[in-house]
């Protein structure tokens, strides 16, 4: 899988995108960026932590995943944007942040579609 064309694809999915990311399990960014003129919430230090607490969790999902299935994705919202995380191969994570008046929904399956062609 090309991160780089995954990270832009989405990006032009919808204009309340403002950020799309791929992490490794170190939690360090590796593909993707931030939208243009769109500015960060997070310093790099907290998005970081963040990163390493959602792998955390992913951590967690996976223990349970024989009882419950694989995760597919997880979203949530904040008072200042939404963010949806998904799994990727090789023990990498999907990052996506949105406004919070996006259609998350929308957004999360046409990326389902997009990583399931």
């Amino acid at each position: 899988m090309n991160f780089d064309n995954l990270c832009k694809t989405v990006m032009n999915m919808d204009t309340t995108i403002r950020f799309v990311g791929i992490c490794d399990e170190s939690g360090e960014i590796k593909y993707g960026g931030q939208r243009e003129g769109v500015e960060n919430v997070l310093k790099n230090e907290e998005t970081r932590r963040s990163n390493l607490q959602a792998l955390a969790r992913w951590g967690l999902r996976n223990s349970l995943s024989p009882k419950i299935g694989r995760g597919k994705y997880a979203m949530a919202e904040y008072e200042k944007i939404k963010r949806i995380t998904i799994p990727l191969e090789n023990e990498h994570l999907l990052l996506v942040t949105t406004e919070v008046e996006a259609d998350h929904a929308k957004i999360i399956k046409n990326i389902l579609k997009l990583l399931n062609t």
